[in-house]
Order: C-alpha cells, then structure tokens, then sequence
C-alpha cells in the first residue's frame, strides 16, 4: 500500500501538468455527456402548452431525446386535447426525421396522418397533415436519391 502511495506522489510530481490535463479533458467530457442525455425531471405542473414550448426549446439545442420526453409528457397528461396530441406526435416523428431515422419517422407521420381519416376531420389541426405529407415527401426523395447512388 505504501508503495503504491509512493508511486502515485513520483508520477504526480512528474507527470503533473500532464495528469491535470487529463482530468481536466475527463471531467469536462463528463459534464458534457451528463447534460446532453438521459432522463430529465419534467415538472408535473407544466401545462400542455409549457410542455410543447419546452419540447422545442430543446429541440432547438438538439437535445433531441430531452425534446421527447417533453412531448411524451404531453401524450402522457393530455390524452384527451387532440390540438396538442397532433402537435406532440408530428414533433416526435419530425425528430425521427432530423436524426435520419427514416423507418420510424414514416411510421410516425402515417399514424398522426391516420387521425385525420375520420368524418371530423374538420375539427383537427390541419397544419400537421400538410407538414406530415410534406416531409413524408422529402422522405420517399430522399431514401429515392439513396437508392439511385448505390445503383
């Protein structure tokens, strides 16, 4: 045990400048990966409309997974106010879209697009079907575009 203590002090002494760095860069790199994943608390008070806004305020810092949770929050506390049920899951499945992940962003505009096939359709917010069938476009060109390369 004492030598050990003894060759961390001469590696210390030696090597300080360098060791400081390194912890330096270590924590650093760890702050930075605490604050861009993982769970976040959303406080229960939150309206639906506090929800959305926090949902693109994250969003917009490419805190994608945080985004998520804010809208998933919506779908959780608010299964009943269809406006911000759309506003929830176009947002979802616009993320999926930003993050390339064509598959499940598909699926996700096509569910919300589902919604709108009733005889009140009328009564939901139109601009999420437009903007569905908008990057649902950009989609199929782009996964088109794709293909014709590899070919």
């Amino acid at each position: 045990m004492t030598v050990t203590l003894v060759f961390i002090a001469l590696v210390w002494n030696m090597n300080s400048m360098k060791f400081n760095h390194i912890i330096l860069v270590l924590t650093i790199s760890l702050l930075i990966a605490a604050c861009a994943t993982g769970p976040i608390i959303v406080p229960e008070n939150l309206t639906a409309p506090e929800l959305i806004q926090r949902g693109q305020e994250a969003s917009d810092r490419n805190r994608y997974s945080h985004s998520i949770q804010y809208y998933s929050a919506v779908l959780e506390r608010f299964p009943f106010d269809i406006d911000y049920i759309c506003a929830a899951e176009y947002e979802i499945a616009f993320i999926h879209y930003k993050q390339k992940n064509y598959d499940l962003a598909k699926t996700e505009f096509n569910k919300l697009l589902e919604r709108y096939n009733v005889p009140d359709e009328e009564l939901l917010p139109p601009q999420f079907k437009i903007l569905s069938g908008i990057v649902l476009q950009k989609i199929e060109e782009a996964e088109n575009s794709s293909s014709r390369a590899r070919s």
